[in-house]
């Protein structure tokens, strides 16, 4: 059995099977919000702006529109310099325990396998350092980036790396530099 993870900060999870998924890989806090309902919890609010104050937190949700929404809506509760948004793959399938697949189809943090969720969280075992180091300029050079279509190329981009669509650069850049080598990322944008 493989060591787990010991995390350098908190993780935030959409509820307690992801908090189950999290545990079984990685030792450390993982707090559960409980769908949407954490924003009609201004105690949970107040723990999740606490724990920014004394350093960051990663947030990561289901890489479906549900998930978005609910790191749009924490952008607006929390200091978005101390939010580390991580993503999961998005995968095809149905977790375990259910009978259908999600309304989008893809696995959500608690259908990922150990394997996974050790990727997307051993960078933050330690101090963070980007992967890739693209910049905003790099995007910008690439087309992803204040050009004509490059929400759509940033969109494929995205999906050839099993990212959301939709994302807007900051995150989309974010989840790059987690995510990728910078030559991964070359692979990634040629031909787009």
């Amino acid at each position: 059995m493989q060591e787990k993870i010991k995390l350098s900060c908190p993780v935030v999870v959409e509820g307690r099977y992801d908090k189950q998924r999290i545990c079984s890989v990685a030792e450390g806090t993982v707090i559960t919000l409980d769908g949407f309902s954490v924003f009609n919890n201004q105690e949970k609010i107040t723990l999740l702006r606490r724990l920014c104050g004394e350093g960051n937190i990663i947030i990561l949700t289901d890489s479906d529109s549900a998930g978005g929404f609910i790191r749009a809506r924490l952008k607006g509760y929390l200091p978005a310099e101390k939010i580390i948004n991580l993503y999961v793959p998005r995968i095809k399938g149905k977790e375990k325990r259910k009978k259908t697949p999600s309304k989008e189809g893809f696995l959500g943090v608690e259908g990922m396998e150990n394997e996974v969720l050790r990727q997307v969280l051993s960078p933050f075992s330690g101090e963070f350092v980007p992967k890739a180091g693209i910049t905003k300029a790099r995007l910008y050079t690439d087309g992803l980036l204040g050009g004509e279509n490059s929400a759509a190329k940033r969109d494929e981009v995205a999906k050839r790396l099993s990212l959301p669509a939709g994302m807007t650069p900051k995150a989309f850049l974010e989840a790059i530099n987690i995510i990728c080598t910078y030559q991964q990322y070359l692979e990634a944008v040629k031909d787009i």
